[in-house]
């Protein structure tokens, strides 16, 4: 006894397609390709991007372990929201204002390259306060350092005591 194929409607695409009896007694032949049977295998939903908008594809474990309930395209808009999210008062260093001191130094008329070493890359530099109190944000208690040289005069007094030479140096001409 010969069984003809059945012609079936694809679950996704709507294309019709022939379908074995085996497979429709076994559940399958549901799909007309490999593609539409990945695309009805997903779980997960199609949301908005919160910042920019684009429709975008999570799976049902993102859409669960966000703790902010905001979903993005791509880390970029994620990061931009964060940014702009925790700055201030909600940002984890801030000390009642207290880490403007780099703003201080970029906004003065002083080069903006390493005290030592003169490296200029400003990713690189960091903000040093000379008598190492954070609260005394005054230009003259600020000077660029590189991160090398940075931490070379907070752990090596010998640097430290060369690094306090430049600066009077610095202060006598």
């Amino acid at each position: 006894m010969l069984k003809r194929m059945a012609m079936v409607l694809c679950k996704i695409c709507q294309k019709e397609f022939y379908a074995k009896p085996s497979w429709l007694k076994n559940g399958n032949g549901i799909y007309c390709s490999v593609s539409c049977r990945n695309i009805g295998r997903k779980k997960g939903e199609i949301i908005s991007c919160f910042l920019c908008g684009k429709k975008v594809y999570k799976q049902r474990k993102a859409l669960k372990r966000s703790k902010s309930q905001n979903y993005f395209c791509s880390r970029i808009c994620s990061i931009t929201w964060h940014n702009g999210e925790f700055k201030e008062e909600k940002h984890g260093n801030w000390k009642q204002g207290t880490f403007a001191y780099k703003r201080i130094l970029e906004r003065s008329d002083r080069p903006i390259k390493c005290a030592l070493c003169s490296i200029s890359n400003k990713d690189l530099l960091l903000a040093h306060h000379i008598d190492k109190n954070r609260k005394n944000n005054q230009l003259k208690n600020l000077t660029w350092l590189c991160q090398n040289c940075h931490h070379l005069v907070h752990n090596y007094p010998e640097m430290e005591i060369e690094f306090i030479e430049i600066i009077k140096s610095y202060a006598t001409s």
